[in-house]
């Protein structure tokens, strides 16, 4: 099992992201990917134009996270964040070192 987490930090960076997540996917087979945004990249949770790539990829099991700081600083509501199945954990930095401790490949493009 690949086991890999995309970090996220500028909303620029999200069509990137998702094309790199769809080439991973279809490169490699038994991907656990997680797609963790934090600082003002958790805007594009909230961008329509991104919502069909993110519904996508969280059909083949990619799991989006959003960065709870951020979160509270952009004041986004989080349940406009968990009714599209995008988890938020307390700090982005946190997941990031716990995921890393697990054998998560880092990739931040």
């Amino acid at each position: 099992m690949h086991r890999v987490i995309f970090h996220i930090d500028e909303t620029a960076k999200w069509s990137l992201n998702l094309g790199n997540a769809r080439n991973l996917l279809h490169a490699l087979e038994n991907v656990s990917l997680e797609i963790l945004a934090n600082s003002e990249a958790v805007q594009g949770y909230l961008d329509d134009s991104l919502s069909e790539q993110i519904q996508s990829l969280q059909a083949k099991g990619v799991r989006f996270v959003a960065c709870g700081n951020a979160v509270k600083k952009f004041r986004i509501a989080e349940k406009s964040l968990t009714d599209k199945k995008i988890e938020v954990v307390p700090a982005g930095i946190a997941e990031l070192v716990l995921r890393q401790e697990e054998g998560y490949s880092y990739i931040r493009p």
